[in-house]
């Protein structure tokens, strides 16, 4: 079965939005540690939110370096009760009952699927225990205000840690899995 990985970017008070504070910490770890998600999923599951900015950003990128190259090939699986004919590549609507779809997508062949940003949907996997794992990048940076990963509403999560590191540049990159055995 395939897993659902949840990738973000963090401050240290939890804030997920619009990540463009995050460039100047961007160097070769950070990069190495990004990539590394690659090798174990092979399709991106995002919101709507998300999907409208990845679609304005991804396309003209069309190089391997980028990753546009691959970003732009695989298949990305949009959840949206709004969008009707998603336009950039190899991109298909989840819509309706987004719980069963999800399972169902799960349940196919593959490696898998990653999840970026999409903060209403990775609270909708939370509170449907969907998510198998958490891979966060937590920046050195308090930014005070924005939407947060962790909210009031979440249920109970008892999480084991996979792995951490730290960089370089103060970056601390943890994976977490939940602990379903609690």
């Amino acid at each position: 079965m395939r897993k659902i990985i949840v990738s973000e970017f963090l401050s240290l008070d939890g804030v997920m939005e619009e990540p463009k504070w995050t460039f100047p910490y961007w160097n070769e770890e950070i990069a190495r540690f990004k990539s590394g998600e690659d090798f174990v999923t092979d399709a991106v599951l995002i919101g709507r939110v998300t999907y409208d900015g990845f679609s304005k950003a991804w396309p003209s990128r069309t190089d391997e370096e980028s990753g546009g190259a691959r970003m732009n090939s695989i298949p990305k699986y949009v959840v949206s009760n709004t969008l009707r004919n998603p336009e950039w590549n190899n991109s298909h609507v989840i819509s309706g009952n987004v719980i069963d779809e999800i399972k169902k997508l799960k349940q196919q062949a593959g490696k898998n699927l990653l999840l970026y940003g999409s903060n209403t949907l990775v609270k909708t996997l939370m509170q449907n225990d969907l998510a198998d794992q958490y891979s966060l990048l937590i920046y050195p940076i308090v930014l005070g205000t924005g939407m947060k990963l962790f909210q009031e509403g979440i249920p109970n999560m008892p999480l084991k840690l996979i792995n951490s590191q730290t960089f370089s540049n103060g970056v601390t990159a943890v994976i977490y899995e939940p602990d379903r055995s609690k």
